[in-house]
């Protein structure tokens, strides 16, 4: 459901958390979380943006969360980098439908159903989480 580079995303967000207030290098990070490095780039440059991130450049710099994990969703992260589009109006253009058509509407409710939950966790919640399953982390 979530496009590639949502799951890219999320993967250095929960890193970062874990790693928040310290910075990580680039290659920390794509070591890590088993992102390809200039894909993560482009990622990383995408929160940035957003202003989830801040960057550091020169020794010892990296990347960190620009704010605590308690207040970062996961909703807040996707739509950084690939925003989950609403459907707003009839995807075929057709003049005739003012409103969206049952099929549109229902699929739009899906699309609502999903922001909301990916709005309730942060990124503070899937690292306190107490499965025995570590976001990003072997366990063994």
């Amino acid at each position: 459901m979530l496009p590639k580079t949502a799951e890219y995303a999320l993967r250095a967000a929960v890193c970062l958390g874990r790693s928040s207030p310290q910075t990580e290098s680039a290659d920390q990070l794509a070591e890590e979380t088993k992102v390809p490095r200039r894909y993560l780039h482009k990622v990383l440059q995408d929160l940035v943006r957003a202003k989830l991130v801040r960057s550091q450049s020169g020794p010892g710099g990296g990347y960190a969360l620009a704010k605590a994990p308690e207040k970062i969703t996961i909703l807040d992260v996707v739509n950084a980098v690939a925003p989950l589009e609403r459907i707003r109006r009839c995807p075929l253009g057709l003049r005739s439908h003012t409103r969206l058509c049952p099929l549109h509407a229902e699929l739009d409710q899906v699309f609502a159903s999903a922001e909301k939950a990916l709005s309730r966790v942060t990124i503070a919640q899937l690292l306190r989480s107490t499965s025995p399953i570590v976001p990003l982390c072997e366990v063994g």
